[in-house]
């Protein structure tokens, strides 16, 4: 082509250039080398080249190419689509906007397919209020328009919002929903955990005979098992003629989560060929159901396959050492991560603060948090939360302050920790200044678990008609944990009108729990009404209310052994026993004489 000078034309050249850049055997600097020697290179030259560097390794290059392009030649309404990709995938939002304004100046904005384009670019970025301005004014959407906006929603978490853009759809009657659609309206559903609404999108996929694709099964099963029906995620599984490792992957993770962990094994061992993924899966849904033992035993297990753990399983192992208390085997984790070499992401690292804070190394924790380069409003959360947990209220305020000033916005779940920390430091008016700040400065609306806070940092201190009035002028109903802090500050102070009050309610909304009769029997016990106390337990008596046995555990050269209030299913139980008398009489003549009728040894009181 050379000797003949054919390579000059710009339909041959294009053609081999096209071959160069996006055939299996690609060789993209060979490709760079003939466009470059084209006198006059082709729009679709160009654009070829642009999509074979934005499908390698070296994306960015295709930004770099398009500026070339377009001193050399005239882009067309092709060419956007791929940088709009490359924007979105590499989170370049700011460049994005600047090729916008060339899409306008150039009237490409007509065209669906650039359209689509850019709106999924926003949504990438995670800029949907942009996403969704251009959607409104775009005169030409299409299905493909409305399935972008509904998943976009849904990949930020706004899945009632993709819902409403779904109804906003049905409404316009324009387009037709596929299976784009439902997969991504199921797969809000799970993240709202409706099973109701996710059972309407599977009958509308039925009725209308929809095909049920392997992605579309994989995100209904992945939603009947979220939203507990189990069973319905097995019908489906078992439904599919071709099960891809996604498949396996969510019915094992559901199976664990629901703690049916025994199915969940079974269905794990047939799999024959394991990734890393499907172990996560496994161990991830072990630490949903709070099995965390298990999930440390599978981790050794992993360990002797052939497949390397990454950072999502380390993250699954740390949040078991932080259910059980387990620091020893938290801080080999920690050595593992160092000794393997694996990346100490942002959210691994907030997993370490985490686990290390809640197994009462406070101090090392805060060695992690200092130790991470780049910090998120988890991080933040997972220190203040630690500190709080510690009681100490000073330093997760000066934490707090220091996340504000680095222009981190804290979240709902900032704040529990932060209140939290005044309730336990009895600092009433910093914890009331904190809680207005949540709607006055940083647009969050309180939740219950905040009011719960406040009342118990408002009972605690004595100010029980105060916690009474913040309780009546909540917008949600109050909840058992709202009412139970309240009852517990009118234990504390002796209020016993209120403290009916607050266990009449709770009885209401929960007639079987134990810990209710317990702190009214306690309520009156402190103020002398006997009677009282005799009828609250013959009541707990009658209505066959057992109270809940105490549960302690302890960790020996990394296993954690848990023991229960009269429990009798250890061979040494009887030597267990024996020592706990023995110190328990030991106690007793140095407790008994200060304190004669407020203490029993017996082991059932106390083991």
């Amino acid at each position: 082509m050379i000797l003949t000078g054919l390579i000059q034309e710009p339909f041959a050249s294009s053609r081999l250039i096209a071959f160069c850049a996006l055939s299996e055997s690609r060789y993209l600097n060979y490709c760079l080398k003939i466009l470059k020697g084209v006198k006059k290179a082709n729009a679709f030259s160009w654009n070829v080249t642009i999509r074979g560097f934005s499908e390698s390794e070296n994306r960015k290059v295709s930004i770099f190419l398009y500026k070339e392009m377009v001193r050399e030649s005239r882009p067309d309404n092709f060419t956007y689509p791929v940088l709009f990709k490359v924007c979105g995938d590499l989170g370049l939002f700011s460049l994005g906007e600047m090729i916008f304004g060339h899409v306008l100046k150039m009237r490409f904005e007509l065209f669906s397919h650039v359209v689509n384009a850019l709106i999924h670019m926003f949504g990438s970025c995670g800029e949907m209020s942009n996403a969704r301005k251009v959607f409104d004014r775009s005169p030409v959407r299409d299905l493909v328009s409305w399935n972008i906006l509904i998943n976009g929603y849904k990949k930020i978490g706004e899945a009632e919002k993709a819902i409403m853009v779904y109804k906003e759809m049905e409404f316009e009657g324009a387009v037709v929903p596929d299976d784009v659609t439902m997969i991504g309206l199921v797969s809000s559903c799970a993240m709202l955990e409706n099973l109701k609404l996710g059972k309407e999108f599977y009958e509308y996929v039925k009725d209308k005979g929809m095909r049920v694709t392997v992605p579309l099964a994989n995100a209904l099963m992945d939603m009947f098992s979220k939203c507990g029906d189990v069973h319905e995620a097995r019908r489906i599984f078992d439904s599919l003629e071709k099960r891809t490792i996604v498949s396996w992957t969510t019915m094992i993770y559901g199976y664990a989560r629901c703690g049916l962990l025994d199915v969940s094994r079974k269905l794990f061992d047939e799999v024959e060929e394991k990734d890393v993924v499907l172990w996560n899966a496994i161990i991830g849904g072990s630490v949903q159901a709070k099995r965390a033992q298990d999930a440390l035993a599978l981790f050794k297990i992993m360990q002797t396959s052939s497949i390397k753990p990454d950072e999502i399983t380390m993250i699954h192992c740390l949040s078991a050492c932080s259910q059980i208390g387990a620091l020893d085997v938290g801080i080999w984790i920690h050595r593992y991560i160092e000794k393997h070499n694996i990346r100490l992401n942002v959210e691994l690292g907030t997993s370490l603060v985490d686990m290390y804070a809640k197994c009462g190394s406070i101090s090392e924790a805060r060695n992690v948090f200092h130790g991470i380069k780049t910090r998120n409003s988890l991080t933040y959360t997972a220190m203040i939360g630690g500190l709080a947990l510690h009681g100490d209220a000073s330093t997760a305020i000066s934490y707090f302050k220091e996340m504000i000033d680095a222009g981190i916005a804290p979240d709902e779940i900032t704040f529990i920790g932060l209140l939290s920390a005044c309730c336990h430091a009895g600092m009433i008016q910093t914890g009331r200044d904190y809680f207005s700040q949540m709607k006055s400065k940083f647009n969050l609306n309180p939740q219950l678990k905040h009011y719960s806070v406040m009342v118990d940092l408002l009972g605690r201190a004595g100010l029980l008609e105060e916690a009474e009035k913040l309780m009546d002028s909540m917008p949600i109903e109050a909840d058992a944990a709202v009412w139970g802090a309240l009852l517990f500050g009118c234990r504390m102070h002796g209020n016993v009108a209120m403290g009916e009050k607050a266990a009449k309610k709770l009885i209401e909304l929960d007639p079987d729990d134990s810990g209710i009769y317990v702190l009214l029997d306690g309520m009156y016990g402190e103020a002398n009404m006997w009677e009282n106390a005799k009828r609250a337990r013959k009541v707990m008596n009658e209505r066959g209310v057992e109270k809940i046995p105490g549960c302690s555990s302890i960790e020996v050269n990394g296993v954690v052994s848990e023991f229960i209030v009269r429990d009798k299913s250890r061979p040494e139980f009887e030597e267990v026993y024996d020592c706990l008398q023995c110190l328990g009489r030991h106690m007793g003549g140095r407790l008994l004489s200060v304190f004669p009728r407020q203490f029993s040894f017996g082991h059932e009181h106390y083991f």
